[in-house]
């Protein structure tokens, strides 16, 4: 804030008053995340009114359930972002978690314990890639995109390709934890909420987050001041894998079965919804709320497509317009800032 922004005394409090939510209103509307929900809310007001089906419960059971998968996977994938870096892994990190879920469970064990494995092998493949990019050295891209098909061939080789179905004597747990509801909520719509409120605290109020925004502004300045650089990046695919394994336990209840294809280009609609939630590609900006909406903005734009009898091929010219717009949108406003 400037000094032109504030004023140096107020005459009274209700002046005051008014300034400082004058301030915050402003702090609002500038934020990208914002415009993103109201776009949202504006998508869905125009779907209920022009369609009999999209406001029905169902539907929006439906259309919740499905954007849970990639907002999950979003958070982490903001995270990264945020750091400074892109993971292009998670669509196949996903798929690997899933399918590792599947073939234990398949052979009889324990539904705690297969889950548990599914998230272990989602963290091998962040800690792979953490330590290639912040040890090695190699861009963040190349990595991520080895390991894209590197983890996909591992699920492949541990199914022979072929399509697990089959869930031993905890399947029907499985099935009411993916699939299932409570109060009328979606399981995977509390984990994302549970998620996400530990994601933005995290952020906000750990020194953890503070590093991870210090290493996505400036990585130089960041190491200069004694953080750890490397060890944080580390932590940061990580975390990201982590999400990505926890939604390849969810989907697999969800489905009811697990193929190599899961996941298969989920990159692009997650790092739309963090991009267009307002997360910066060069690092140092993202929220947990922009990450979220942005994924729902997503999935109702899918739905309307298919409400509307729309072709979804055109869905993919959705996202990838929306991710360009959103970096278009962020370039104009830092150099707006810079001509200040």
């Amino acid at each position: 804030m400037t000094t032109e922004d504030k004023p140096k005394e107020f005459a009274s409090l209700d002046e005051a008053i008014d300034w400082q939510t004058h301030s915050h209103l402003s702090r609002i509307f500038n934020k990208q995340s914002f415009w993103v929900f109201v776009a949202a809310v504006i998508a869905c007001a125009v779907l209920a009114s022009v369609t009999d089906t999209f406001a029905t419960q169902q539907n929006l059971f439906n259309v919740t359930r499905n954007f849970a998968f990639v907002a999950i996977v979003a958070l982490g994938m903001t995270v990264v972002i945020i750091s400074g870096g892109i993971d292009l892994s998670v669509g196949s990190t996903l798929c690997l978690s899933a399918m590792v879920l599947a073939i234990l469970m398949n052979a009889g064990n324990p539904l705690w314990l297969s889950a548990l494995a599914a998230i272990a092998a989602a963290l091998l493949v962040g800690l792979v890639n953490g330590l290639l990019i912040a040890y090695l050295r190699i861009p963040p891209f190349v990595v991520t995109l080895g390991m894209l098909s590197l983890a996909r061939s591992a699920a492949m080789v541990l199914s022979n390709n072929k399509m697990v179905f089959q869930f031993g004597p905890d399947e029907k747990l499985l099935f009411w934890l993916g699939g299932g509801s409570s109060f009328g909520i979606a399981h995977p719509v509390i984990a994302l909420v549970l998620l996400a409120l530990l994601t933005g605290f995290m952020l906000k109020w750990t020194r953890w987050g503070t590093h991870v925004f210090a290493i996505g502004s400036n990585e130089r300045a960041a190491g200069l001041t004694g953080i750890n650089v490397l060890g944080l990046k580390v932590s940061v695919y990580m975390c990201s894998a982590f999400f990505a394994g926890v939604a390849g336990v969810l989907e697999a209840g969800w489905l009811g079965g697990v193929t190599t294809n899961l996941g298969q280009s989920m990159e692009l609609s997650v790092i739309a919804a963090s991009v267009i939630g307002g997360a910066n590609l060069m690092g140092g900006a993202g929220t947990v709320f922009g990450s979220v909406v942005g994924a729902a903005l997503i999935e109702v734009i899918r739905n309307s497509l298919i409400l509307l009898g729309i072709s979804t091929f055109w869905q993919g010219a959705f996202v990838g317009s929306f991710i360009i717009l959103a970096v278009a949108f962020d370039r104009l406003r830092a150099l707006r800032d810079e001509s200040r």
